[in-house]
């Protein structure tokens, strides 16, 4: 480093300055200035001759040893408006050069939410009235720390200096008001718009031991955000800065990054409305203030109940998204809404829950697309285009919001289906059930609209056909799914059985109420019960030696265990599965949990009985060792469905959900004649799981993963009634099925099934599905096992209802079925009718994905065993009538 500059200052005021240095060096340099003066970039004001001292006394004063050898320059902040300040008071701004061993400042990447931030380095103003240790202690702590710092002794000079600079910490010298009104600069700042996110620290003199601890209170209603006692060690103060700068300072700077955010919301397009967790309305963008015609005055603050309602949208659509939001779920759809002016508009609407503090949902974001539909939606489009493109044609005859009828010709789904099912890669055995899918036998209105759009899309130019994604992807996760059921050449099998089958029994008769007697008991007649797995007697453990195989016969196993099959075939199956130890109970525990839920099955019941459940338990085991939904599912979402085969009918009556209703039964009261007996088994279920510790499976797991596995289980069991059965397997097909043919038979892609699984994993929804179609493929699989055993479960599953028709008739209420008369029944024409309207979609599209060539080719020949029968109008297989004695 050089000797300091020489000096001289003539009578008139002027400065002059020059380096002692070697007089030919590059950087050598003369500066005269009259009244203000620069000696590299120090602005020394000479309006007074005695100012001159205290400056050059701060200039050449010697860092300390800690910090090593520096070279410091100052300056005064701002040239012209120093002449006007007060004498004896320079605004001094020190920016520290280090050399190339000290270290230097550098940027930090910051990370807010999914944004990536770059932090420069911090800039520092100190606010003293004169150099002084304390001073001397903040220089060089930010000197040490890599911080840019400015000092200004005057607080006109402070003021000016922070509009300049917009520094993130401000230390002000609160120890003396003698000099200056620590808190009015404080004030001062603060009523400033760059102040709000600067943090400010006020030194405060040290207090004796004798002293009492005053209040920060008001320093903070003055502005302040710390204080900071007295201390002039370089250390201290350096402690103090850092903490400074990695609290208050970075979470200051992720909210700065906020006005991004805000400024891409302004010109944001799509309407946006934020509230807080009780709908109170937080903000909303210019997009949203045009489409509804409001001004953000009028919003803010305000529950969108407040506002004007439109009467188009259904009953129970607000009920629907409140309890898609209360769960954390997102919910979309179409929504009406009234804008100010009265007038209704149809928008497509995506609400998203966001977390916040402590972990609850804390906001609401609501985006907002007008829905083109109507005279009114395209009159706003077109407002709205002029509005924002005055001016350029091209924009406006071309934008997104133009609405244009794409539509040249009506389009025949099946014979483009057909062409696509010609492809060569849909010859093999493989995607024979997914080349079905495309002409279902029952077809809901939602699918044929879909596969217009996937054909629409081939020859559409790439924006449309992103854009008719988006429409996609909004159909494919609302409720749509329903089908428009009628009945198929007229056949009353057809019509009674889907009738039965798929409605909740709407007709009641008034005095007329069938009170179902729950079994609550924990136990029947004592049966000798394995103490585990390996104490199985050996006639039964030899046949469940073959229970990995499709084939296994549970109707021997039911006769061997005294119709109690359940508990031998889920120790054997849960052991296999490890859910033991997924739940971290004994096998003990387990065994007892199992002979609780099989002692609340009905044994007198021809169907629903614990052989059904161990029948529905074996296939979804089966199931879950196919290697694509092996690779689909976690551990826990196994150990779900496993359980929920298992009491997936517990205390079944016997009588469908439509006898119930229509019997004002206890249970249909309390379900509100939905879902009845479905919502039944999972409820008595658990109360029966958690009654006591002894079969309590579910005590040692942490309440989060039960939480989980509780709500999967539920799920799975809810989506084995009927009523919503094409709304499962549309959704399966559209969301599953059809995007993984699709990456199959792409020239991209390698088609690999571990490609597809791990795709799946990502999205919960999709497992959910397959855990759903999963379940009701086991629940009704009959007719996809060997031809002895479908011809037994079409027996029994005939008599039960042949029981119900007989009660339905001796108590005077609606029959369901009527074509279910044990005197006139055709079983042969039932299994056909049931087959073709529930069956053979289903299971086409759960083998497109699982492959299961055993039960499609049983499917075959059980339809054709069927219809042989039919032909032959044999009647071998009717049940003989009830014995009334």
């Amino acid at each position: 480093m050089g000797c300091a500059p020489s000096i001289h200052v003539s009578h008139s005021g002027v400065i002059y300055c020059r380096d002692s240095e070697e007089s030919n060096s590059p950087h050598q340099t003369t500066t005269i200035s009259q009244g203000t003066t620069t000696l590299h970039g120090l602005f020394v004001k000479t309006d007074a001759a005695d100012s001159i001292p205290s400056v050059l006394a701060y200039q050449s004063r010697q860092p300390p040893p800690s910090a090593g050898p520096r070279r410091k320059e100052r300056r005064e902040s701002g040239g012209a408006s120093a002449r006007s300040r007060t004498p004896h008071c320079c605004s001094v701004e020190a920016e520290t050069q280090t050399s190339s061993s000290s270290a230097k400042a550098s940027t930090t990447e910051v990370q807010v939410g999914p944004m990536r931030l770059t932090q420069y380095p911090i800039q520092v103003l100190l606010v003293f009235a004169k150099e002084d240790n304390q001073s001397n202690g903040f220089w060089w702590a930010c000197d040490r720390a890599g911080y840019r710092c400015n000092v200004a002794w005057t607080p006109e000079s402070a003021l000016e200096c922070f509009l300049d600079k917009h520094q993130e910490i401000i230390v002000i010298d609160h120890r003396n008001s003698k000099y200056f009104d620590a808190e009015d600069i404080c004030r001062s700042i603060r009523a400033t718009e760059p102040s709000e996110h600067t943090v400010i620290l006020a030194v405060v003199p040290r207090r004796s031991a004798d002293q009492e601890e005053t209040s920060v209170l008001p320093l903070l209603d003055a502005g302040f955000d710390r204080q900071f006692m007295e201390n002039s060690s370089i250390t201290a103060c350096y402690n103090e800065l850092v903490q400074i700068e990695h609290g208050e300072v970075r979470s200051q700077f992720k909210l700065r990054a906020c006005n991004a955010v805000f400024t891409a919301l302004d010109h944001c397009q799509e309407a946006v409305e934020i509230t807080n967790e009780d709908h109170v309305i937080q903000y909303v963008n210019p997009a949203f203030e045009r489409m509804m015609g409001y001004c953000k005055g009028e919003l803010i603050g305000k529950e969108p109940t407040e506002l004007p309602k439109s009467d188009k949208n259904s009953a129970d659509l607000l009920d629907n998204i409140n309890t898609f939001l209360k769960k954390g779920k997102e919910w979309q759809g179409v929504y009406y809404a009234r804008r100010k002016s009265g007038d209704s508009i149809q928008q497509h609407v995506k609400i998203t829950p966001v977390v916040g503090q402590g972990g609850k949902i804390r906001h609401f974001v609501s985006l907002k697309r007008l829905h083109c539909t109507n005279e009114n939606n395209k009159q706003l489009y077109k407002s709205h285009r002029e509005d924002k493109y005055t001016g350029d044609n091209s924009q406006s005859e071309s934008g997104s919001y133009k609405c244009k009828n794409r539509r040249k010709d009506s389009v025949d789904v099946k014979s483009i289906t057909s062409q696509s099912s010609d492809a060569p890669s849909l010859q093999t055995r493989r995607y024979s059930s997914m080349a079905r899918i495309h002409s279902m036998t029952i077809e809901a209105p939602i699918t044929k609209v879909i596969n217009i759009i996937n054909a629409a899309q081939e020859n559409s130019p790439i924006t449309v056909a992103e854009a008719l994604d988006r429409v996609l992807e909004i159909l494919r996760t609302t409720e749509l799914y329903s089908p428009q059921l009628g009945t198929k050449d007229e056949d009353p099998h057809t019509s009674d059985l889907v009738g039965g089958l798929m409605n909740d029994g709407l007709r009641r008769l008034s005095g007329n109420e069938y009170v179902f007697s729950k079994n609550m008991n924990l136990s029947h007649t004592h049966l000798p019960v394995p103490n585990t797995i390996n104490d199985v007697p050996p006639c039964i453990a030899q046949l469940l030696d073959n229970e990995e195989s499709w084939d296994f016969n549970i109707f021997e196993l039911e006769a061997v265990t005294n119709k109690r099959p359940l508990v031998y075939l889920g120790l054997k199956v849960f052991a296999r599965f490890g859910v033991s130890e997924f739940l971290n109970c004994s096998e003990a525990t387990l065994r007892a949990w199992l002979q609780v839920i099989e002692a609340n099955y009905h044994s007198s019941n021809s169907y629903h009985n614990s052989t059904h459940a161990a029948d529905v338990l074996h296939a979804t085991a089966f199931f879950l060792g196919k290697e694509r939904v092996k690779g689909s599912l976690d551990h826990l979402d196994e150990v779900a469905a496993l359980i929920a085969a298992t009491i997936h009918d517990v205390d079944h009556p016997g009588r469908t959900n439509s006898f119930l209703c229509n019997a004002g039964s206890e249970l249909a009261v309390l379900y509100n004649d939905t879902a009845v007996l479905e919502s039944h088994h999972t409820a008595l279920a658990f109360q029966l799981t958690t009654k006591d510790s002894k079969y309590n499976i579910f005590k040692n797991i942490d309440r989060n993963r039960y939480r989980t596995l509780r709500q999967a289980i539920i799920d799975m069991v809810l989506a084995t009634e009927m009523t919503k059965h094409f709304e499962h397997v549309n959704k399966f097909v559209n969301s599953i099925n059809k995007p993984i043919a699709s990456e199959e038979t792409s020239p991209h892609s390698e088609g690999s099934d571990t490609e597809c699984t791990a795709n799946i994993k990502n999205f919960p929804d999709n497992q959910t599905l397959i855990k759903r179609m999963m379940i009701k493929c086991a629940d009704v699989a009959n007719p996809c096992r060997p031809l002895e055993l479908c011809i037994e479960w079409a027996g029994r599953i005939s008599e039960e209802y042949f029981a119900q028709t007989d009660e339905e008739k001796r108590q005077g209420l609606p029959v369901v079925m009527p074509v279910f008369d044990r005197n006139t029944c055709s079983i042969p024409k039932s299994q056909i009718s049931f087959i073709d309207y529930f069956i053979t979609d289903m299971f086409d599209a759960w083998d497109a994905f699982a492959h299961l060539p055993v039960l499609m080719q049983h499917l075959a020949n059980n339809y054709k065993h069927w219809k042989t029968l039919d032909d032959l109008k044999c009647k071998s297989l009717r049940l003989p009538p009830e014995n009334n004695n």
